[in-house]
């Protein structure tokens, strides 16, 4: 088993093939998860349940272990948090609107949707995904452009979440809609100026909730090809939630109704 020293200082070695991960959890859903994670670097001298748990599991499958002195780390990483580890793994990959649905499909459950019209924010992209994952989504779809990819940032956030859920990057946002209506998903609008409480919806069937970005919101185009539109309640002065807030408390009514049945 290879365990030595010698980090780069450069990041041009695996800026375009791999991302890092920082940080025990994170780093413990990748291995466990279907990327292949190239190497681990752990600062000298950090010990610990979690860490040993790492380094046992690094080994088990075959990953390379590199211990370097905490200060290299400080000096490549910067001030993220990193917990004295990093790990370099092969970049996330996109999936297809095909491979969401197939998802669905092998859990023998109603397909569930999430679809993001402008989150540039990597924060709210990585508390998306841990939501997502929590609420039982099959997959979450973004467009290639005004919208935040699949960054450190995001994986770090989503606590190992980006691991498991299947994010999918399309060029025309209202054409894959269409793509999800015609595998029979209704498609609903998260409209702070909708008529309709999001309490009123059954979402026990195929569904897929759109959301947009704080400010701009849905875009027109995109909210026309939406089926219907529903609002969250909002009894303050404040006109909207953040984003990641606004995903969770739909996304957990979803998943209420699917465990529990709708109380309509």
């Amino acid at each position: 088993m290879k365990e030595a020293s010698g980090l780069k200082t450069s990041r041009s070695d695996h800026r375009d093939k791999t991302d890092r991960i920082f940080g025990i959890h994170p780093l413990m859903e990748a291995l466990q998860g279907e990327r292949r994670v190239e190497r681990i670097y752990i600062a000298r001298g950090r010990g610990g349940g979690a860490v040993e748990d790492l380094i046992r599991l690094a080994r088990s499958k075959g990953v390379p272990l590199h211990f370097e002195p905490r200060e290299v780390l400080d000096r490549i990483i910067g001030n993220t948090k990193h917990q004295g580890v990093m790990g370099l793994a092969a970049a996330k990959a996109y999936g297809t609107l095909e491979e969401i649905l197939e998802r669905a499909s092998k859990q023998d459950e109603a397909p569930a949707v999430l679809v993001l019209d402008g989150v540039e924010d990597p924060r709210n992209l990585g508390a998306i995904l841990r939501t997502a994952d929590a609420a039982g989504f099959h997959g979450v779809i973004t467009p290639q452009r005004r919208a935040a990819g699949l960054t450190e940032t995001v994986a770090k956030v989503s606590a190992g979440a980006i691991e498991h859920v299947a994010v999918a990057r399309v060029v025309n946002l209202t054409q894959a809609l269409e793509t999800l209506k015609a595998a029979g998903l209704w498609i609903y609008g998260l409209d702070p100026g909708a008529e309709k409480n999001y309490l009123e919806i059954d979402y026990r069937g195929p569904v897929a909730i759109v959301v947009g970005a704080e400010g701009e919101g849905i875009s027109r185009r995109v909210l026309s090809a939406c089926d219907e539109r529903v609002r969250l309640p909002m009894k303050g002065r404040v006109a909207s939630l953040n984003v990641s807030v606004a995903v969770g408390v739909i996304a957990y009514e979803i998943l209420r109704q699917r465990t529990w049945g709708s109380s309509k």
